[in-house]
């Protein structure tokens, strides 16, 4: 088995200490927003690794939205990179665990429509986009 790298940045790394050291009991909500969110475990893709990553909780009904909005800054995020890569992943939706495997939404009805869902859960989305010099990436997470 893989190892597992855990994330970098410190808010990031024990917001998955805690969402999964409490077996998604704890840690549930991002920070002091409230609002919900997920955890994502998937592959490394130059490593490998194990890796786990907090995003918003955004549902498309069995499916799960994932938007690589990395707060509207200029690259993306790693995780897009490894998602592509790797599209086989886990999602720890609070005590649930559920294989899931991801596809970028390039299809701009559909993306459109899973963007409003997401900006919906999560209204910062909308100004990240406007601030952003990329295309922000949508994937969508569905049932393995």
């Amino acid at each position: 088995m893989a190892d597992y790298i855990p994330p970098a940045i410190d808010w990031v790394r024990e917001q998955v200490e805690l969402y999964e050291g409490s077996g998604g009991t704890k840690g549930t909500t991002l920070r002091d927003t409230g609002l919900p969110c997920i955890i994502v475990t998937h592959k490394g893709g130059k490593t490998g690794a194990i890796r786990k990553i907090p995003l918003m909780r955004v549902k498309d009904g069995a499916s799960y939205v994932l938007v690589g909005s990395y707060g509207g800054r200029e690259k993306n995020p790693v995780w897009v990179y490894n998602l592509r890569a790797h599209p086989d992943v886990e999602i720890r939706d609070k005590t649930e665990v559920f294989k899931m495997r991801v596809r970028e939404v390039a299809d701009t009805d559909e993306r459109a429509r899973l963007w409003a869902i997401s900006a919906e859960a999560f209204p910062p989305y909308n100004d990240y986009q406007a601030k952003a010099p990329r295309t922000i990436p949508v994937f969508l997470a569905e049932p393995a």
